[in-house]
C-alpha cells in the first residue's frame, strides 16, 4: 500500500511523468550543466612525455587541481538548482488537491494518512532522482582528469540525495498546512534557501578537508536528513489523520479569533499600526462613493481570506534571519551594507510575486472574469485595484527588513551618515525591484491562465534578469578570463539590482581616496533607467490586454 500497490503514487507518476515539461525540463536540466562542464573543462588535456618528470608531475597536479575546482562546481550548481527546483515539484502536492477540490474525497479514501504522504512525497522526488542520474555521464567524464576520487563522488551524491529529500519532505508538510499553493511555495523557499545556503557554505569550507568532508556527506548529513524527515512525516501524517474542519469547496474554516487565540509566536491584529497596513479588518460600513470595489475585495477578503499564518511565518522566518545579518553586514563590518541590501532583494524575490502572480488566473479558475469584465469598473479600475494592493502587501513586508539599514543610517555611531546618498540609493534599489516583482508577477497573471503556470514563470524570469548575470560574472572569474571578456560581462549586469546596490561608493567616514567600496554609477543609473521602460512598458500591455484582447474575446 506505500510502495507496490500505491494508488496516489501511481496516479502521480503516470499523469506527471508523461507530460511535456517533463522532457523540456530534463533537456534543459543536462543542456546547462553540459554547457557549465565545456565552459569549465580545464585547458591542458594532454600530457606532454618530451618534457622532465618533475615537470610531468607538476603538470598533473595543476590539472588536478583544475579538475578539483571543475567536479566542486558542477555539485555546487547541481545542489543549488536542486534546492530551487524542489518547491516547484513539491510545493503543491496537497494544495493542489485542495485547489481542485479532491481533497476530501483523499481524506475519505480507504488509504492510510501515512501512504498519501508516502505516495505524494515519491512522486515529487521521482522527477528530481531523474534529474540527478541523469547527470552521471557528466560527472563521469570529470574522474579522469584526477583531483577527486570515486568515493568523493558517491558521498557528495549521497549527501545531495539526503538534503533532496529533506527539501521535498518540508514541502510536502508545508502542502499540509496551507491551502494555497503560492503561500506552501514561499514557505517552502525561506526555509530551504538558507539549509542550501548552509549546505555550499560547508562544502566550499571543508574543500581542503576531504576526509572530513566525506564522513560528514556519507553519514553526519543522511542521520541528521533522516530525523527532521521522520519528525515531518509524523506530523504531516498526523494533520491528514484528524485534519481541520473543511468547508465549501475543500477549504479549511479558519476563525481570526480562535487563530489568535491558538497561534505561536508574533499575532498579527487588524486593528493595530503596523498590522492594519497590509491586513485590514473585514468591513462593517458602507464603501464610499468613489472607492475602487476591487481594492477593497482583494485588501479585505482576498489576500487573507484564509488566516495570517503564512505571514505570520514569512515575517518571523525572514526577521530571524535578518538579525544576524544585521549585525554582521551594519555594524561589525558596515563595508558589507550591499550584502544585507542584497538579502533584502532576495527576500523579496521571493515574496513579491506571491500576491500578484494570482490576481487574474485566480478570476479564470474560479470563472469570474467574465463577469469582472461585464461591470461597470473600468479596465484601469481593475489592474490598479489588484495592483496597489499586492503591491502594499509586498512593500510592508519588505520594510520589516529596511528599517534596520535605516537605524544604521541615523542612529550612533552614524558610520554612514557620509554615505547619505548610497543610503538614498539602496532604499531606490529596493523600492524599484518591489515594484517590478509586483509588475512583472500581474503581467504573467494576465497573460497565462493558471496560476502555477504564472507563478514559476514569475520566478523564472525574476532569476534569469536579477541572478543569471551576477553567475555570469563569478563563473567568468573562475575560469579567470581575460579584461576584456569580463568588461564586455560587466556591461549586462545593470539588470541585476544586486549589482546595482553594490555600485554604491561607501567611504564610511574616510577622508583618503580610498573608499570601502568605490562607486559605479552608470550601473547603477542604467538600472533605473532600464526597469523604469521595462514597468512602464508591462503596465501598457496588461491595460491593452484588457482593452482590446478581452473585451473582444470575451
Amino acid at each position: 500500500m506505500y510502495l507496490l500497490e500505491n494508488p496516489v503514487l501511481q496516479r502521480e507518476l503516470l499523469v506527471n511523468l508523461r507530460m511535456t515539461r517533463a522532457f523540456v525540463l530534463l533537456f534543459a536540466y543536462i543542456a546547462l550543466l553540459g554547457i557549465v562542464v565545456a565552459a569549465a573543462w580545464p585547458s591542458q588535456q594532454r600530457l606532454d612525455l618530451t618534457r622532465g618528470e618533475q615537470v610531468q608531475q607538476a603538470s598533473q597536479a595543476e590539472q588536478g587541481g583544475e579538475a578539483k575546482k571543475l567536479v566542486n562546481f558542477f555539485f555546487l550548481g547541481q545542489y543549488v538548482l536542486m534546492s530551487l527546483m524542489a518547491p516547484s515539484f513539491a510545493g503543491g502536492a496537497i494544495t493542489g488537491e485542495k485547489e481542485r477540490r479532491t481533497y476530501e474525497m483523499l481524506l475519505a479514501s480507504p488509504m492510510r494518512p501515512g501512504a498519501i504522504v508516502m505516495g505524494k512525497l515519491l512522486a515529487a522526488l521521482c522527477h528530481l532522482a531523474v534529474l540527478v542520474f541523469a547527470s552521471l555521464p557528466i560527472v563521469m567524464l570529470c574522474l579522469p582528469l584526477g583531483g577527486v576520487s570515486l568515493w568523493e563522488v558517491l558521498a557528495t551524491y549521497t549527501g545531495m540525495a539526503a538534503s533532496v529529500i529533506t527539501f521535498g519532505m518540508i514541502c510536502i508538510s508545508c502542502s499540509s498546512y496551507f491551502s494555497r499553493t503560492l503561500a506552501a511555495l514561499v514557505v517552502s523557499y525561506l526555509v530551504i534557501l538558507p539549509m542550501a545556503l548552509f549546505g555550499v557554505l560547508f562544502y566550499t569550507a571543508f574543500e581542503e578537508m576531504a576526509r572530513t568532508r566525506l564522513w560528514m556527506l556519507a553519514v553526519v548529513f543522511p542521520a541528521a536528513c533522516t530525523v527532521v524527515c521522520g519528525m515531518l512525516f509524523a506530523a504531516t501524517t498526523r494533520r491528514l489523520l484528524h485534519p481541520p474542519d473543511v468547508g465549501s469547496e475543500a477549504q479549511d474554516v479558519v476563525d481570526p479569533e480562535q487563530e489568535q487565540k491558538t497561534a505561536v509566536g508574533m499575532v498579527i491584529r487588524s486593528d493595530q499600526f503596523p498590522d492594519k497596513l497590509f491586513a485590514p479588518p473585514k468591513r462593517t460600513d458602507l464603501m464610499a462613493d468613489n472607492a475602487n470595489p476591487v481594492f477593497d475585495k482583494e485588501m479585505r477578503s482576498e489576500l487573507f481570506g484564509q488566516g495570517t499564518l503564512m505571514l505570520r511565518l514569512v515575517i518571523q522566518l525572514s526577521m530571524f534571519l535578518a538579525l544576524p545579518l544585521m549585525a554582521v553586514c551594519l555594524y561589525m563590518w558596515p563595508q558589507l551594507a550591499a550584502w544585507y541590501t542584497g538579502y533584502v532583494l532576495l527576500f523579496n524575490m521571493l515574496v513579491g510575486p506571491v500576491f500578484s502572480a494570482g490576481a487574474i488566473t485566480n478570476e479564470r479558475e474560479r470563472q469570474t472574469l467574465e463577469l469582472l469584465l461585464t461591470t461597470a469598473v473600468s479596465p484601469w479600475q481593475i489592474l490598479w485595484g489588484k495592483l496597489v494592493s499586492s503591491l502594499r502587501v509586498s512593500c510592508v513586508l519588505t520594510s520589516f527588513l529596511v528599517w534596520p539599514l535605516l537605524l544604521a543610517w541615523l542612529l550612533p555611531p552614524w558610520t554612514y551618515w557620509y554615505d547619505t546618498p548610497s543610503m538614498i540609493g539602496y532604499v531606490t534599489v529596493i523600492a524599484l525591484t518591489s515594484l517590478t516583482t509586483t509588475v512583472l508577477a500581474m503581467f504573467c497573471s494576465v497573460f497565462f491562465r493558471k496560476t502555477t503556470v504564472s507563478m514559476m514563470t514569475s520566478y523564472l524570469v525574476i532569476i534569469v534578469l536579477f541572478a543569471v548575470p551576477i553567475a555570469v560574472q563569478v563563473f567568468g572569474g573562475l575560469l579567470q578570463l581575460d579584461a576584456v571578456a569580463m568588461a564586455w560581462i560587466s556591461n549586462f549586469t545593470f539588470t541585476s539590482p544586486f549589482s546595482a546596490a553594490d555600485a554604491l561608493p561607501l567611504t564610511l567616514g574616510q577622508l583618503n581616496d580610498t573608499p570601502a567600496n568605490p562607486a559605479n554609477w552608470p550601473v547603477f543609473f542604467a538600472f533605473l533607467a532600464f526597469y523604469a521602460m521595462i514597468n512602464t512598458t508591462l503596465l501598457w500591455a496588461m491595460l491593452w490586454l484588457f482593452n482590446v484582447r478581452w473585451r473582444v474575446l470575451t
